[in-house]
């Protein structure tokens, strides 16, 4: 089977390079010729991985027909661009493919979720089903071979069992799940509570905080999850609590470290006006502000988010409203 990797960045390269490792035909398709020429000269991707040597059978290209006689198409490149690259590639695909997403979040103005987008802009003769290959995961760890679990979640049980044993090695385990609607919406929502960590650590915050912004988070997850059919028990698995938790703490979420800058400053101004990274979770914000506004679903945390990223409300004053919320039971 022939693997197309879309997206020469971080995440990308390092699945590619599973691959790669596995011993499975992949190649990676990106746009940018100096990362292109990184890996298929010097087996590396510099820009993302200092000092990282690649699997040297690992090769890229800018000629994206390269897709036309893939088996297995890896869409590895930001939510807001999945609808675009989807219309792109199909009129070239041949093969009833699989179609396996690794972004996490909602289409910006529609709201879909990205295993929706992609059989919207597949076509029907082209897609053999789509798998979302998701869950508590940082490429900089994959990429050096550490030891990591994700869940490869799709409608189609044979087409999501293909890509467990497509991906998993000594160093990637990959489980199996079928809830596409709690496993989509755990990981989307958790980049906004990993904002929200950020923010409280930028702010002073320690361990007694996060870990009570872990839990309460966990449960808006699944508040959410649960109204739009997700099943409760997806949220305390890979694709939820596994996902919180990974992003909320870790050094290398950009998510995190967004929400880091902007309680370091208790002030949202700088990040806004500077930041040049993929910080899904300020998208994410605004779609879930909207959608639990019209659904009245209660979603504390993330509307304080939602405040401070796009109201411009202090940092400090959301810490302190949220501990000032009317007191209740915990369930």
């Amino acid at each position: 089977m022939k693997t197309v990797v879309i997206g020469s960045g971080s995440w990308g390269t390092a699945l590619a390079q599973v691959l790669a490792d596995n011993k499975e035909k992949v190649i990676i398709y990106g746009i940018e010729k100096s990362e292109i020429d990184d890996i298929n000269l010097n087996h590396e991707n510099s820009k993302y991985f200092e000092g990282v040597e690649l699997n040297p059978n690992l090769k890229a290209t800018d000629d994206i027909t390269v897709v036309k006689d893939a088996d297995i198409v890896l869409l590895a490149v930001p939510t807001f661009a999945i609808e675009g690259i989807c219309l792109q590639i199909d009129p070239y695909l041949k093969n009833n493919i699989i179609v396996v997403n690794v972004s996490k979040g909602f289409h910006p103005e529609t709201s879909e979720r990205m295993s929706e987008v992609i059989r919207r802009c597949i076509s029907k003769e082209h897609l053999s089903s789509v798998v979302s290959l998701i869950g508590p995961s940082h490429a900089e760890e994959v990429v050096i071979r550490l030891l990591t679990t994700i869940d490869a979640v799709s409608l189609k049980e044979e087409d999501a069992q293909v890509i467990q044993r497509t991906f998993s090695n000594n160093y990637l385990r990959i489980y199996t799940g079928d809830d596409e609607i709690g496993s989509e919406l755990g990981v989307a929502i958790k980049n906004v509570m990993a904002i929200a960590s950020g923010i409280l650590s930028g702010l002073g915050y320690q361990d007694n905080t996060r870990a009570a912004l872990i839990t309460r988070g966990l449960q808006e997850m699944i508040r959410y999850g649960v109204f739009f059919g997700g099943k409760q028990q997806t949220f305390m698995g890979l694709t939820g609590i596994g996902d919180l938790i990974v992003t909320c703490t870790s050094i290398h979420s950009r998510n995190f470290e967004a929400g880091y800058q902007i309680g370091k400053e208790n002030d949202v101004t700088n990040f806004l006006k500077y930041n040049k990274k993929t910080v899904e979770g300020v998208r994410t914000a605004k779609i879930v502000h909207k959608v639990a506004k019209e659904n009245n679903i209660d979603m504390p945390i993330c509307e304080e988010v939602y405040q401070i990223l796009f109201e411009g409300k202090e940092p400090k004053t959301c810490a302190n409203d949220l501990m000032l919320r009317e007191l209740k039971k915990e369930f």
